[in-house]
């Protein structure tokens, strides 16, 4: 049994956050969009300055750790609709563990204490492994959005939804 821990990050941690990110995103994403747009969103939305926009804004960080190493990470932030999942990623060693379901269990009790009618995120269209993946821990597909973020790039994603 993998010994995972959960924590809420702290400011201080956003560096080990953003570390992680750039990890995870070079080597999952690189199938599914360009370089370029990798690096655009990790500089925009995973680096330790976006991560604390994120939380003077109210997103909530959790770390998990495997066997006392950082190995994955998610944000949630309540909007007019429940809880938006905005974040949850897992080091590809340390898939296959239990740290998503983890992490997602964490989400889930921040969502009943809010009262939330249902958890939602987003996922890239293209992301096979993580539509599998988000469909195991009970998610559907809600609808097909685009959003443009910039620098010429846009996400071509699925809203997903869990109902709570």
């Amino acid at each position: 049994m993998p010994n995972i821990k959960i924590k809420t990050a702290a400011v201080t941690d956003a560096p080990v956050i953003a570390a992680l990110a750039k990890e995870i995103w070079t080597q999952h994403y690189v199938s599914i969009i360009t370089i370029e747009q990798i690096n655009f969103m990790l500089d925009n939305f995973q680096s330790t300055a976006a991560i604390l926009r994120d939380i003077e804004i109210g997103a909530v960080y959790d770390i998990a750790y495997l066997d006392g190493e950082p190995c994955g990470y998610s944000a949630a932030v309540p909007d007019e609709t429940g809880l938006f999942l905005s974040k949850l990623y897992v080091r590809q060693s340390c898939r296959g563990q239990g740290v998503a379901k983890a992490l997602m269990r964490r989400i889930e009790d921040r969502a009943k204490v809010i009262k939330a009618p249902r958890i939602w995120l987003k996922c890239n269209k293209n992301n096979k492994d993580s539509l599998t993946a988000y469909a195991r821990l009970g998610f559907s597909i809600a609808y097909p959005c685009v959003t443009d973020i910039g620098g010429g790039f846009v996400m071509d994603d699925y809203a997903l939804e869990k109902k709570c």
